[in-house]
């Protein structure tokens, strides 16, 4: 039996060391690559620089993470501030035209109630009261607040299912027909009969339109109790913008 022979020789391959002599290492020259390292953000692979991988190793990678962004924090702001003009156009609409053949679903006013728009109104009425009576802008506001709660604390002793803010809505987008009749008395001020029926007519309207919103058949017989403050407070609104 023959002894085994001597193993064979090891050959490196391109991806192993090589040891040379150190007579041979004065005749070799080269030079080594950084490291390709790429960065996932978002998707996109992006070279990494030496900061980057530097920090990375210390243990501060989190520093260069960054958040998806969210789709809630894109909304257009108004949206954001839950504004919709096209109903705020349509309650608008139902409350300058109260008459029920004209075929609007007008009980939107009260069933979906919204701030932004009663009190756009309520500044535009104080906005047309300014002249001469800046006084009354803030006025205005407040008789709006206190005058919708009294109307609301009275129909709910009525016995009325209805919340303080479809009763704020109502009685703001209600100043609607009083802003109409402004420019009307401007023209015909001088006529003094013309212009108590112009009044008239404006707070009749306002009250029309707020009130067949407002007291709803569970009132039955008690409908007038609460008609009568409503057109009461009209009849104040109309009176801070005339000075009278």
């Amino acid at each position: 039996m023959q002894p085994p022979g001597p193993p064979p020789a090891y050959v490196p391959t391109n991806g192993d060391f090589t040891f040379v002599s150190s007579a041979d290492a004065e005749d070799l020259s080269g030079s080594i690559a950084s490291p390709d390292v790429k960065l996932n953000l978002g998707g996109d692979f992006i070279k990494e620089s030496t900061a980057t991988t530097f920090l990375r190793q210390r243990g501060y990678g989190w520093l260069l993470e960054v958040e998806d962004d969210d789709p809630e924090d894109n909304k257009p702001l108004l949206e954001e501030l839950d504004i919709d003009l096209k109903d705020i156009y349509y309650k608008i609409r139902c409350v300058l035209m109260p008459m029920p053949s004209l075929g609007f679903n007008r009980q939107v006013v009260r069933d979906n109630p919204d701030f932004w728009g009663p009190l756009a109104v309520v500044l535009f009425f104080s906005m047309i009261s300014l002249y001469g009576q800046f006084r009354v802008v803030s006025w205005i506001i407040t008789i709006w607040i206190f005058g919708s709660l009294t109307i609301f604390l009275l129909a709910r002793v009525l016995g009325g299912e209805v919340a303080y803010g479809q009763v704020l809505g109502v009685i703001g987008y209600s100043l609607l027909p009083l802003i109409v009749i402004a420019p009307i008395l401007l023209v015909v001020g001088s006529f003094e009969v013309v212009s108590t029926l112009i009044k008239l007519f404006g707070v009749f309207w306002a009250a029309y339109s707020a009130a067949s919103l407002l007291v709803g058949e569970e009132f039955k017989t008690k409908k007038p109790l609460l008609i009568y403050p409503i057109f009461l407070l009209y009849i104040y609104f109309l009176s801070l913008y005339t000075g009278v």
